[in-house]
């Protein structure tokens, strides 16, 4: 059973790890949210020793006020809210399955810090009409596709056409980056992270991961914030790209994305697999798993949030009939252990069949249990987060635990020591 947001915590499920009792923390922690900075301000500046306040209401009394006894000021420093935040995250250095939450706190790696070497961000975008690979659909605004009265597992969407489209791409180049030397990189889905470039700035400055590019695209199709809606799932460009169980959208990648990011960004990127990873939300966290399971010469290191581990396949194919469903299903089973690192998360009310489908292959947080479950039994390098209190692709949870995530992934990879 899922927990409401109003349930108390429950003990932990079996075989997972609870990092930190909640009783323990209530002090320091209010539901849902705090950032840094409000933790650092909670001290507040100086105010009139009585403030405005409405009628019968006490005022807000100046702690600092004439007359009042001198105090020392206790508030956490930059480094101790790092700490605080790790402890509630699961280890940098551990496998298996952890459970975190229901509180979340802004990670300070998220925060520019003019103290450190900052990088490069170019942005530059794709036509569809350049494309060899992906030239363009669309499905119509407003409208869905109908389940196959033949086929239960996919749906008729007689509204998808032909359809040009622009897409954005990002590329975060580091300070530390010595032009003309390969370098590894991350690719994320879904747009332009500017969040995950200034985590990947302050935590390259903190000698955590290695000096890496990193390289956010936008989905093919209508973009989100669109005003006709974006594009997603079957019959869009979004699902063709991302929930297709091929090795398309790597080969894309490769043959049209990284020749530009190089020579617009006066890169070299690494070839080694391992150091290339691949990250995404939603569909886009499948399709960040779809690239390296087809694709194990080109990625080895994977990140996903709430991922689409579900049959949401289009065009149907009958040779991987139930989608993404099927890897936890027959395909990871049942094939040879891959080079392969996956950090991933899932939250206790993520999406629950959203659609008109009726296949039963369509719950987020069984596909990544299940996800979670062949992963150990064959032995591969994982990290499963379950997060309490988050629903599909969360925010908050993102802002609490992607620091620690990619510390996670890129372990093993050579990393310059601090000088």
């Amino acid at each position: 059973m899922r927990m409401p947001r109003s349930t108390e915590f429950k003990p932990p499920y079996p075989g997972r790890q609870r990092l930190l009792l909640e009783s323990e923390l209530e002090p320091l922690m209010k539901p849902p949210f705090l950032s840094v900075a409000v933790m650092l301000a909670m001290v507040a500046c100086a105010k009139p020793a009585l403030a405005a306040a409405a009628p019968g209401v006490p005022p807000v009394r100046d702690p600092n006020t004439p007359g009042f006894v001198a105090a020392k000021v206790v508030s956490p420093s930059a480094e101790e809210v790092a700490r605080f935040i790790a402890a509630l995250n699961a280890p940098v250095n551990a496998e298996g399955n952890f459970i975190i939450g229901p509180n979340y706190f802004l990670a300070p790696e998220f925060a520019a810090n003019p103290g450190v070497p900052q990088g490069t961000v170019f942005n530059f975008t794709m036509n569809s009409t350049d494309s060899k690979i992906y030239p363009g659909i669309d499905r119509d605004p407003g409208t869905f596709g109908t389940v196959n009265p033949n086929n239960i597992y996919t749906l008729d969407v007689p509204t998808s056409h032909p359809a040009p489209f622009t897409r954005e791409v990002g590329v975060f180049v580091p300070k530390q980056y010595v032009p003309g030397t390969p370098a590894p990189f991350i690719i994320g889905t879904d747009g332009v992270d500017t969040s995950l470039f200034a985590v990947l700035n302050n935590l390259i400055a903190e000698h955590k991961i290695p000096v890496m590019i990193g390289i956010s695209l936008a989905h093919g199709g209508r973009p989100r914030g669109d005003p006709l809606g974006s594009s997603d799932a079957q019959g869009s460009q979004r699902g063709l790209e991302y929930d297709t169980m091929s090795g398309l959208y790597a080969e894309w990648v490769e043959k049209e994305v990284l020749p530009l990011v190089e020579s617009k960004c006066n890169v070299k990127l690494t070839k080694d697999p391992d150091g290339r990873a691949t990250m995404g939300g939603s569909s886009g966290g499948s399709c960040a798993f779809i690239m390296a399971w087809y694709h194990p010469d080109l990625y080895h290191r994977v990140l996903t949030y709430s991922g689409t581990y579900v049959n949401q396949q289009w065009p149907f194919n009958p040779d991987t009939p139930h989608g993404a469903w099927g890897f936890h299903e027959s395909i990871i089973p049942n094939s040879p252990v891959k080079p392969l690192r996956l950090w991933m998360e899932v939250g206790d009310q993520d999406l629950l069949n959203p659609n008109v489908m009726v296949d039963n292959m369509h719950d987020w947080v069984v596909a990544n249990e299940n996800m979670a479950k062949v992963l150990a039994a064959k032995g591969y390098h994982y990290q499963f987060v379950y997060a309490l209190h988050a629903g599909h692709t969360d925010g908050n949870v993102k802002a609490h635990t992607l620091p620690e995530a990619l510390e996670w992934l890129w372990q093993g990879y050579p990393i310059e020591p601090a000088k």
